[in-house]
């Protein structure tokens, strides 16, 4: 299950479930609700910044958790609440037949999964695995493979939407699975998402996560715009309304801006504490990197996006917001 293992499987066909586009359908508040929910405990691995406030919307609905992380602190809260803490992966399976993970790499996916005391030592047959880590479209597949030996069921679901959209339930999954096991996936993921996409066979998920590279993209742009703006005498402000309500608005710009002072409630205005950090992003890049060598794509800016997270890595903004990269620029001045 190396990185070096090629996506090759195109998505097929895709379908969209939401409680905006099916208002006909039972609305999402009625199938999370409390009443309706399952009281069949829920196994989530991973509470890191997006993790975390997921969880804790699956709890809102009335699930009952059955909690995993390395770190253990981050458990405390939980555990506080009353949902029930485990020490592995493999504990969680033994306890759960439903299975959240949310992982920062492959590597980590791969470790709770088939590592020593991973979730295949003591997963149920029939049980439902559902990733909403950003992985390589390949061990995704990998893991599936693996799964269906213990006669349980992998999907790769992961999220779109930031911290923001994880703590109010409005995330978008990407789903990658069997169509017919689609449905039994839609009443956990609607009560931490608005939007679940059926994108087609497993890894179609994460090829799909993987395009959305566009936002590192736009998020430089934004950022190099408003340098530039700044830098000839405008006022910030003024520059994001004007662009805003011009054609460079985008979700950089208007929902997420990277400018300190402009926005409130974003990284931007908390020295860019929280979010989703830097490293991340150049781990997706590399992800959408490997994946377009693979099958010949050209990704120029892409490529660069890349290359401009490394250096924003190397040189100390590891762990802040993406949108640091604004902050990244203003210093650069030999950039």
């Amino acid at each position: 299950m190396a990185a070096s293992l090629r996506l090759c499987a195109a998505a097929s066909g895709l379908r969209y479930w939401s409680r905006r586009q099916r208002p006909a359908a039972a609305s999402l508040a009625a199938v999370c609700s409390r009443s309706m929910a399952s009281k069949t405990p829920v196994g989530f691995i991973g509470l890191g910044n997006m993790g975390n406030p997921m969880a804790k919307n699956l709890m809102k609905h009335g699930y009952p958790l059955i909690i995993y992380d390395v770190f253990l602190d981050v458990c405390k809260e939980f555990q506080d609440a009353g949902e029930q803490v485990v020490s592995s992966p493999a504990d969680v399976a033994e306890k759960a037949d439903r299975i959240i993970t949310m992982l920062p790499t492959s590597i980590n996916a791969i470790e709770a999964y088939s590592g020593a005391n991973g979730i295949l030592k003591k997963v149920k047959k029939g049980s439902l695995l559902i990733d909403s880590s950003t992985i390589d479209p390949a061990v995704s597949k990998e893991l599936a493979k693996e799964v269906e030996k213990m006669g349980a069921v992998f999907m790769d679901a992961p999220v779109s939407g930031g911290v923001g959209a994880a703590r109010s339930g409005n995330l978008t999954f990407m789903v990658g699975e069997a169509e017919d096991e689609f449905a039994a996936a839609q009443e956990l993921l609607g009560c931490m998402g608005s939007n679940v996409v059926y994108c087609g066979a497993v890894g179609t998920g994460q090829a799909a996560k993987i395009c959305n590279m566009l936002l590192a993209i736009s998020m430089i742009g934004t950022a190099e715009a408003m340098n530039l703006g700044i830098r000839l005498g405008l006022d910030p402000k003024l520059l994001v309304k004007i662009l805003n309500m011009s054609s460079g608005r985008c979700w950089s710009s208007d929902t997420y801006n990277p400018v300190p002072g402009v926005m409130d409630g974003v990284p931007s205005a908390n020295n860019y504490q929280g979010g989703f950090g830097a490293t991340l992003m150049a781990k997706d890049l590399g992800l959408a990197q490997d994946s377009a060598t693979s099958t010949k794509s050209p990704i120029l800016l892409g490529s660069q996006a890349h290359q401009i997270y490394r250096m924003m890595c190397a040189k100390g903004y590891s762990k802040k917001d993406f949108s640091s990269v604004f902050q990244f620029l203003r210093e650069e001045e030999t950039f």
